[in-house]
């Protein structure tokens, strides 16, 4: 470990602390985002566990009726950032986004627990029914053939992946009307989504608000669905970890190992035999031809496929700085330009943990990666895989996380 580093990140964690909850990053992201704030946790729970579980909480505390939990938490006015509450008109009991994210606070829930048991156990138990309700508003309200779908490519926490653009080409953004993006005063455009796709995000809100959030009406009307990997594989990863506590403190777990079955199916769907990875594919329509980082979240879902390993090793040993979010070998391929190429360090984090889980030695390669290029670069939001330039916005709070997690880890194998 780099000298002083342990605490630099531990100071990015506390910098971005808004008091109970952790915003990515001052300025770019100034609310609390879903599966951002699980990585927070994640780090916080390496120095002050207290603090990690206020993190869970306080996302749970945006909870919707339906068992929702938004990915976007709106607890203070900010005029930095569009698209704001306004636009959104989401219903929960704080002001929040219509759509959600990976439930990786979930499992990040159960991981922290296991570190310490004796804190942990009574609030994962005061948890545990807020994580089965959203378990179940995704098998609700998200599946095609067993897989986990999106209805906006911001839910997927991948914005502007190539996975949507076949069902984003398909969007004619009619009478979006003017609005000023905030994103790209803080960070250069050449790193961000292109305007026409951010027309089709806005209009995808301005859709899901003039439903009210309806999601049998959304099911009906948004152009927008398609199966996810990165969706599939954290609910499969989530439904295993509730099941788990559930069996653990005698809770209700009636339907979890049937809906664990049904996911594992889903996730089979997602395997492009012609591609060699695992897909998204538009609903209804064909596979997108699209080899990403989240395709190699399967060992992180507990699937050990080897028919994954080949495409797998061939993307990690194409760049110096894996993993690279899309093919590095792609026509499409672009180094800086947000999930279009770069490499994500909490992305790496849930890849590397899943292949640490069978004992996969890529498991070591990923992680000690990606560690140098923080080493390197610091706690910015991503990275090129090619160079190491960073990219984003800096002082990160899931950088700094995954950076604690891991000499977490390396302490305890000492």
């Amino acid at each position: 470990m780099l000298d002083g580093f342990d605490e630099k990140a531990r100071q990015v964690l506390t910098g971005n602390d808004r008091g109970g909850y952790t915003v990515p990053t001052a300025g770019l992201y100034p609310y609390q985002w879903n599966w951002d704030s699980a990585f927070a946790a994640l780090g916080f729970s390496t120095f002050n566990t207290g603090r990690a579980w206020r993190e869970i909480e306080t996302l749970f505390s945006g909870q919707w009726t339906d068992g929702m939990v938004p990915h976007i938490l709106f607890h203070k006015p900010n005029r930095g950032y569009f698209p704001g509450p306004e636009i959104w008109g989401g219903d929960g009991p704080i002001p929040s986004s219509g759509i959600s994210q990976p439930p990786v606070i979930t499992s990040f829930a159960r991981q922290i627990y296991e570190k310490n048991p004796e804190f942990g156990w009574a609030k994962l138990i005061q948890l545990y029914p807020k994580m089965l309700a959203w378990h179940r508003w995704f098998m609700n309200w998200r599946l095609d053939q067993g897989a986990v779908c999106a209805t906006h490519p911001w839910e997927t926490g991948r914005d502007n992946a190539p996975d949507w653009d076949v069902a984003m080409s398909r969007i004619a953004p009619q009478e979006v009307g003017h609005y000023v993006r905030r994103d790209i005063e803080h960070v250069a455009p050449e790193m961000r989504p292109h305007k026409e796709d951010y027309d089709r995000y806005i209009w995808l809100i301005q859709l899901g608000n003039r439903l009210q959030w309806d999601q049998a009406k959304l099911l009906e009307q948004n152009p927008f669905r398609v199966a996810d990997p990165t969706m599939t594989f954290i609910c499969l990863r989530a439904a295993r970890d509730i099941l788990k506590t559930g069996q653990e403190f005698n809770l209700d777990v009636e339907g979890l190992e049937a809906d664990i079955e049904q996911l594992e199916g889903g996730a089979e769907s997602l395997w492009n035999d012609s591609l060699g990875c695992y897909d998204s594919r538009t609903v209804p329509g064909n596979f997108n031809g699209v080899c990403s980082s989240a395709s190699f979240l399967c060992w992180y879902a507990g699937i050990n496929d080897d028919r994954q390993l080949p495409q797998f090793r061939r993307v990690i040993n194409k760049v110096q700085y894996p993993v690279a979010s899309f093919d590095p070998e792609s026509e499409q391929f672009d180094a800086l330009r947000y999930w279009r190429g770069p490499t994500w360090a909490f992305m790496n984090y849930l890849i590397s943990s899943g292949l640490q889980e069978f004992g996969l030695n890529e498991a070591k390669y990923v992680k000690k990666s990606t560690q140098s290029l923080i080493g390197r670069s610091g706690f910015f939001e991503y990275f090129s895989p090619v160079s190491g330039a960073a990219a984003g916005g800096g002082s990160f709070a899931w950088t700094a996380a995954v950076w604690l997690a891991w000499a977490e880890e390396s302490e305890e194998d000492k």
